[in-house]
């Protein structure tokens, strides 16, 4: 069985792009996928759905206690839309009531933003790992910008050593392998709405920043949750269990689940490198959820 780190519920539906799961349908394909429990992570940015309440999170997780993990979120605009603002208390009042990290951060600013370093400060003193998403772009588009190379990220690993902060989505996973073009970081839409952008493909010829960043910082873990990890690592059957087995105890699954019936490729992914001998049941079972088990003190 899996432990998921990284999924979406909405306690009634909202209009918007995606129709998000409720918690019956969360747990329902749960059931259907052969995972145990997942981690519900809410959210409050307005740059592409609408904002959810962490109470919303953490009703769910108190009717399913057994099958969802509240985090909480908070936007770093929050109380006074400063760099000062004191989110401490609001961090540790979640924390007191159950919450066992912070995310999904996925506002459109840089990952340097002063506000976002002080949101970033206040988890790390509340001992809250974070999620957060990224993208190439600050407007029109959602996540934390940085350039490529993932500079800002690594100067936030440096500045704040013991906050655990997990790499997710396309701006990070497309640089486990030196980029051919900086336009390979992120999918993009042309005007009419239809996907037009590309991530990397083919084997890894040359490493890239973020096994680097792996290998210098500790506090640097990996969420394989949506699509886009499943290609950094399905392109090449060779690095992908190399990378998994060398960062094992630092790499979580995740499915980033958001409507009923998405597919979750990592699944078949995960157990055929396991039936294949390509990673060992050790790594299959620390990245299927020991490691999450141990991070999120799960009983």
């Amino acid at each position: 069985m899996f432990i998921d780190i990284h999924a979406h519920a909405y306690r009634k539906p909202v209009p918007g792009i995606i129709g998000f799961c409720n918690a019956e349908e969360l747990i329902e394909m749960y059931d259907r996928l052969g995972i145990e429990k997942g981690a519900v992570l809410p959210i409050v940015s307005p740059e592409i759905y609408l904002p959810q309440a962490n109470e919303d999170i953490l009703d769910m997780a108190e009717k399913y206690p057994d099958r969802l993990i509240p985090f909480c979120n908070i936007d770093p605009r929050a109380m006074t839309n400063s760099a000062d603002a004191p989110l401490d208390i609001l961090l540790s009042h979640y924390k007191e009531k159950g919450c066992k990290g912070l995310g999904e951060v996925m506002l459109n600013v840089p990952l340097m933003d002063p506000m976002v370093q002080n949101l970033f400060r206040h988890a790390e003193k509340a001992s809250l790992p974070v999620i957060f998403d990224g993208s190439d772009q600050v407007g029109c588009d959602f996540g934390l910008y940085d350039d490529p190379g993932l500079p800002q990220l690594e100067h936030t690993l440096q500045r704040f050593p013991d906050l655990v902060i997990f790499g997710h989505g396309p701006v990070f996973w497309s640089e486990i392998g030196r980029l051919e073009t900086p336009g390979e970081r992120a999918i993009i839409y042309n005007l009419k709405g239809h996907q037009c952008g590309r991530l990397p493909q083919g084997r890894i010829k040359e490493e890239g920043v973020v096994p680097i960043l792996f290998r210098r910082y500790p506090n640097l873990y990996g969420d394989l949750s949506d699509y886009t990890a499943y290609n950094a690592f399905a392109r090449d059957d060779e690095y992908g269990p190399k990378f998994l087995t060398e960062f094992q105890d630092r790499i979580f699954f995740g499915t980033d689940m958001c409507f009923p019936g998405m597919e979750i490729p990592m699944i078949d992914l995960l157990v055929n490198w396991l039936d294949t001998g390509k990673i060992s049941d050790g790594v299959f079972r620390k990245i299927a959820r020991e490691n999450a088990i141990k991070l999120l003190d799960l009983h």
